[in-house]
């Protein structure tokens, strides 16, 4: 039986892709069975017309997640795998309702909408998938570590263990040099959580027997795990975990069970094939006149030479009405095309001349990237999404905000073949 999916925070389907193929392969091991996706700060939810576009016959939702949970609850089926890249935001408690409901958080917070479903599903998913920005492993800036903290104490009071590592895609033979926090949970109903618990030592978990340590390895372990524990009330942990420290207690690899974390730094293991930029690049007849950028805009005051350049210059504070000295170092420009590319953001899209903005040299002429590409270096299938009524620099958004397929492929086959394993393996 395929594991049955509900897919959070949607965009314009990276999770399913990577899970069930696309088109969906014959033999998927995973089904999703119910999706959402809403974009609070527009009108048109570009997003949703992809997503609705590839998959026509989906069950999916397009409403506010928030408004979906308070209001009409029970469209939610019940599934094995909840999955999502949600934001990054202030995970600190907000309030205590003295009734069924617990423990809330702030309103518009959306890791609080996972934790609602979680919380008032009778038949709970057994498993999580969840992606996020790597800076949540020490956040807040005045109290490093507080809101992984938040999320791994809700889990663990509604019966999860969690395991968890930063992946940076191109450390893997993937294009694009992405660096994000993937984390699974285990319920303790499943065979996974029972062979975590029973393991004699949690550093083998996190060196070769976990997830992340078959789906990516890793060099063997030489940093000393360092290891705590969290507390089940939300409130002192929001209020009081790590307070005063300046550095998050949070490795880019870890583990919690029972309250108790594990966690250490780790190196990526790889000798496979590695992609470049320039492998993703589409032949220069096929880019539209567009995407090629002149000698003027490119020599011009606050042009792109400008702007990818180093600086030491005098710079006023209108606001303050004080003058400060401006400095920053220069980038490669145009980009290397023998190695991975830097991270596409959300504002890769169109013409203006940009710091961040990927510019590539083909055949002597300067140009940014095409919607195309900027999907090829997300591991999307070609043109995913094209759509007579997005735009190319909307589709540049999408691909900001999008991870790297390949890397749920991955983590996908794995957790799959540990769901199926026997309990008595890896004790």
């Amino acid at each position: 039986m395929p594991i049955k999916v509900v897919e959070l925070f949607a965009g314009v389907g990276g999770f399913r892709i990577g899970l069930e193929g696309y088109p969906k392969r014959e033999d998927s091991k995973f089904d999703v069975v119910w999706s959402n996706q809403w974009e609070p700060s527009t009108k048109t939810q570009h997003a949703n017309m992809v997503y609705n576009k590839r998959w026509p016959n989906a069950n999916h939702c397009g409403e506010n997640i928030e408004d979906v949970i308070e209001n009409n609850f029970d469209i939610i089926p019940d599934h094995d795998l909840l999955v999502g890249g949600f934001p990054c935001q202030d995970y600190s408690v907000a309030t205590t309702l003295k009734n069924s409901k617990g423990l809330i958080g702030k309103k518009g917070v959306l890791w609080w909408s996972i934790e609602a479903i979680l919380r008032r599903k009778e038949n709970k998913p057994k498993y999580l998938l969840l992606e996020n920005v790597d800076r949540l492993l020490k956040s807040p800036s005045n109290q490093r570590g507080r809101d992984f903290a938040v999320m791994l104490a809700s889990l663990n009071n509604l019966g999860y263990a969690v395991e968890w590592r930063v992946i940076n895609a191109a450390e893997y033979g993937m294009p694009q040099r992405r660096r994000r926090i993937y984390f699974t949970a285990y319920h303790k109903s499943t065979d996974i959580y029972r062979r975590l618990k029973q393991t004699n030592s949690k550093a083998d978990w996190l060196e070769s027997n976990g997830v992340f340590a078959k789906s990516f390895p890793i060099s063997e372990m030489t940093e000393k795990i360092i290891t705590g524990e969290i507390e089940k009330d939300l409130i002192k942990v929001s209020n009081k975990f790590n307070l005063n420290e300046k550095l998050s207690p949070f490795q880019n690899c870890g583990l919690m069970i029972d309250g108790s974390y594990h966690t250490v730094k780790v190196y990526p293991s790889y000798n496979g094939p590695f992609k470049t930029l320039g492998d993703v690049l589409v032949d220069i007849e096929d880019v539209p006149n567009e995407f090629f950028i002149s000698k003027e805009d490119v020599e011009k005051e606050k042009g792109w030479k400008y702007l990818k350049g180093s600086k030491n210059e005098p710079r006023y504070n209108k606001a303050l009405d004080y003058y400060y000295n401006y400095t920053e170092g220069s980038m490669i420009f145009p980009d290397a095309l023998n190695n991975a590319s830097r991270t596409i953001i959300t504002g890769e899209g169109g013409k203006s001349p940009s710091r961040f903005k990927h510019v590539v040299e083909q055949k002597g002429r300067l140009r940014r990237l095409t919607p195309l590409e900027l999907e090829r270096l997300n591991t999307f299938p070609d043109n995913h999404t094209k759509h007579p009524e997005i735009t190319d620099t909307k589709r540049a958004f999408f691909m900001g905000n999008a991870l790297v397929v390949e890397v749920i492929d991955r983590i996908g086959k794995q957790l799959y073949s540990e769901i199926n394993l026997p309990l008595e393996e890896l004790v």
